[in-house]
Parts: C-alpha cells; sequence; structure tokens
C-alpha cells in the first residue's frame, strides 16, 4: 500500500519531540549500532529512549530541521537532519552531551566514539546536508515513507545555495540498493566491529 496523497512531509517544531523519540525508538529498537552502544540490560528501551532523545535535542539546539509524516493524528515516520557546516553547537547542547553519558556510562560513551571515529572517515568537506537518522513505524512500513521523506531532503538540498549533497550512514547492509536506487553512491565501507560494519553514501547534488 502506498503513502496516500493527503499526508504529506510536514516541518516539526519541539512540541514534536517525545512524539519523534517515540517513532525512532519503534523504529531503531533493533538497530545493531544502538545494539552495540547500549548493550544488553534490563532497562535497554529506557536507555534508547534517553540516546534517541539526545540525537533529537542536538538538532533541536542547532535550529537543525526534524520532517515528519502524518498518518491522521498519528506521526508515522520521521527525519533528523544536520548542516556538518552549520554554526557552532550552543553550549546547552555539551551540558546535555555530558549528562547523557553520566547516564549511560562509559562503556556505552566509548562504544559510540569508536563508532564516531569510524564515521570521522567518510566525512565530506564541502558543505552539504546529512541525514542523522529517518525511521518508520513499523505498522508503517512498506507505504513509500522513507523515500517520501528522503525525496523532500533531496530538494531541501536542491534549494540549499552550495549544498553538495546528501550524505548518510548505515549499518544495515540491506538498507544499501534502496539508497543507491534513490542516487545514492557508496563512498565508505568499513567495519566498527568484526560484527558490525557500516556504508557511507552521497547523494551527489549536480551533475
Amino acid at each position: 500500500m502506498s503513502a496516500s496523497s493527503t499526508e504529506h512531509v510536514a516541518q516539526l517544531t519541539d512540541a514534536d519531540v517525545p512524539r519523534v523519540v517515540d517513532v525512532l525508538a519503534e523504529a531503531f529498537h533493533h538497530y545493531p549500532v544502538m545494539r552495540f552502544v547500549l548493550g544488553d540490560s534490563a532497562d535497554y528501551a529506557r536507555r534508547l529512549q534517553a540516546l534517541i532523545h539526545f540525537f533529537v535535542m542536538a538538532r533541536v539546539l542547532r535550529n537543525e530541521p526534524l520532517f515528519g509524516v502524518r498518518d491522521g493524528a498519528t506521526l508515522g515516520a520521521v527525519e533528523i537532519v544536520s548542516y556538518p557546516h552549520g554554526p557552532e553547537s550552543p553550549a546547552a547542547l555539551g551540558d546535555l552531551r555530558e549528562a547523557l553519558w553520566r547516564d549511560l556510562g562509559a562503556d556505552a560513551r566509548a562504544r559510540y566514539e569508536t563508532c564516531g571515529n569510524v564515521w570521522s572517515a567518510f566525512a565530506m568537506e564541502a558543505p552539504h546536508l546529512h541525514v542523522n537518522m529517518i525511521g518508520v513505524r513499523p505498522a508503517q512500513q512498506g507505504r513509500g515513507l522513507a523515500k517520501r521523506l528522503l525525496n523532500h531532503v533531496h530538494a531541501l538540498s536542491a534549494d540549499t545555495p552550495d549544498s553538495a549533497g546528501v550524505t548518510l550512514t548505515t549499518e544495515d547492509p540491506a538498507n544499501v540498493p534502496f539508497y543507491t536506487h534513490l542516487g545514492y553512491d557508496v563512498v565508505g565501507h568499513a567495519a566498527i566491529t568484526p560484527e558490525l560494519e557500516t556504508w557511507g553514501l552521497l547523494r551527489k547534488e549536480g551533475p
């Protein structure tokens, strides 16, 4: 079933943060990076919510966009986007980061920094947009909502002066053909651990 023509991509606000976190927590519950960073624990679901809340608030505090698609009153899919060459992060974001790692612990922080060190090899020097996370509630999958969200950020990149394109990473090999079908090229592939691989992808703007 395809997405209804009455459903459109909307830019979300600070008031939508709890619902954005809820969608991403559902979509990323079994995602390999989350399992790697957070480990197995009885309070995994709470820890996942805390980590994703930080990711979302990082966009809010930097005045970067949150996009979503609603099915009636239900937010079914979301996408959070950053401008890697944008303004400096405010001090409040650093405070939030330290509070997160006090909660999740030094081991989780070290595992996340291991991921970050690998992802940094895929970094692009030219100004561009980066899709930090894109997620669809399991009940809404198969309706083309992720494609709709990505096409929206592609159009945003085209309308952004000096944007060289859109980047993202994935740790699920099944996602790679989906992204390449939408015009992305694989620009990096590395192992975070022997069991966890990551791919860097770029959809270049212009010819």
